[in-house]
């Protein structure tokens, strides 16, 4: 499946727009990862147990995301975009969403 943040892919026009396609998770922080992350808060840098944990999420709301658009039937994603939003203390939501479509076939490219 191909997933692009653009209107269009080059070579490669859209024949069917299919709708919107959309993938979510809700991610809550484990209380592990809160005390290391407070320690961490003492001497800067990366929170890395937060960084995994919404790469995670992100991972898995672009799955589902796919997912909707092969049930579409679709061959592409144009538009796609991630958005993050604070659902309760201490838990967030990851949503990927995007256009569902049908492209051209790929025209093969001149050898001469």
């Amino acid at each position: 499946m191909l997933i692009v943040t653009t209107e269009t892919v080059a070579g490669r026009p859209v024949t069917e727009t299919l709708g919107l396609v959309r993938g979510a998770t809700v991610r809550a922080k484990h209380v592990g990862t809160d005390i290391v992350a407070a320690l961490k808060s003492l001497v800067g840098g990366e929170l890395s147990g937060y960084s995994s944990l919404m790469a995670g999420a992100r991972e898995q709301a672009l799955d589902r995301m796919v997912a909707e658009a092969q049930a579409m039937g679709a061959d592409a994603v144009i538009c796609m975009r991630v958005q993050t939003s604070a659902i309760a203390k201490g838990a967030s939501e990851i949503v990927a969403y995007g256009t569902a479509v049908r492209l051209s076939p790929a025209q093969a490219r001149d050898a001469s």
